[in-house]
């Protein structure tokens, strides 16, 4: 199969191929979209088959956003969490995703795309915190028309040297896979980096639900930083003994604070991400005895005697 038969069979079947490669890739699947997006842009003939991929993306965009914001409008946070869950890098939690959304509002969903790890959870987010379900949709549908007008585009004003590249691999296939091969592999040492970052950082002292119980009940000075999403309080109530804070106004929340005193963090976030990634900021704020509560709110939750401070 020569550039030529690549060509005809992508202005015959590109829209479809588009359609499923975005579809997957919005529910959440690893299959990257844009080099299929680029390289459809390149072989496509025609303005109408360039119209018809975008489309194409537009439409499989959108479902697969609709689905996720049905999924957060009927579960909350525990698809947010789910999410999170299954990412390399917990890092990317539900609180910090959460006050992206909010910091942003409908501008968020428009560049979603565009911003690694925030594309899946963005429809969610939304969904959990009710925004109306048209203007969702149009948002929803502008950023993927911008997300996959820029890859087309792209693929079009690179026309000569995709099919350059394409030729060449047609004509070295095995030297091709290993290309394809390498680049795979950065990609997941990034990932990996990422994730052995984040387990550094979260190797500092944590202080479990026992412990802390123990020591608000022998009176020790304790300030606890509740670092949960507006969405997540408003489903599970609030904490009377914690101070509400975002991750952008840590410094305010903890100003009055006396620098010895105790002072946890709690979120709900896969592995105590976020409020180790407070914790760790806390300290740079001269505070010496910061800690992140193990198990998060889950086990304030389940713990009796937090449960009802």
């Amino acid at each position: 199969m020569d550039n030529a038969d690549i060509a005809a069979a992508l202005q015959t079947q590109g829209s479809a191929l588009v359609f499923l490669n975005v579809l997957l890739q919005q529910l959440g699947l690893p299959v990257p979209a844009v080099p299929t997006l680029v390289a459809a842009g390149s072989l496509a003939q025609g303005t109408p088959a360039l119209l018809g991929m975008l489309l194409a993306a537009v439409l499989a965009s959108v479902l697969a956003d609709a689905i996720w914001y049905l999924a957060g409008r009927a579960f909350g946070y525990r698809v947010l969490n789910g999410l999170c869950r299954l990412s390399i890098n917990p890092g990317s939690c539900v609180s910090q995703t959460e006050a992206r959304f909010l910091r942003w509002g409908i501008w968020s969903l428009v560049i979603a795309k565009f911003v690694p790890g925030f594309s899946t959870v963005a429809p969610p987010i939304a969904g959990a915190l009710r925004m109306p379900l048209p203007t969702f949709l149009l948002a929803a549908a502008i950023g993927a028309a911008l997300w996959a007008g820029f890859a087309l585009l792209a693929g079009l004003l690179l026309r000569e040297q995709i099919e350059w590249f394409m030729g060449w691999a047609l004509q070295h296939g095995a030297d091709a896979l290993i290309v394809i091969a390498i680049g795979a592999l950065l990609w997941l040492g990034w990932k990996l980096w990422q994730r052995r970052r984040f387990e550094r950082a979260a190797a500092m002292p944590h202080i479990s639900p026992n412990e802390l119980a123990s020591a608000m009940a022998a009176g020790v000075p304790v300030r606890v930083l509740d670092l949960r999403g507006a969405s997540l309080r408003a489903e599970t109530g609030e904490i009377a003994a914690a101070v509400v804070a975002q991750y952008d106004a840590l410094d305010a929340a903890v100003a009055q604070w006396p620098r010895d005193a105790l002072v946890v963090t709690l979120c709900a976030c896969p592995e105590d991400a976020g409020a180790v990634h407070a914790a760790r900021e806390i300290k740079k704020l001269g505070y010496r005895q910061v800690r992140p509560l193990t198990g998060g709110f889950e086990a304030w939750k389940a713990h009796p005697a937090l449960a009802g401070a």
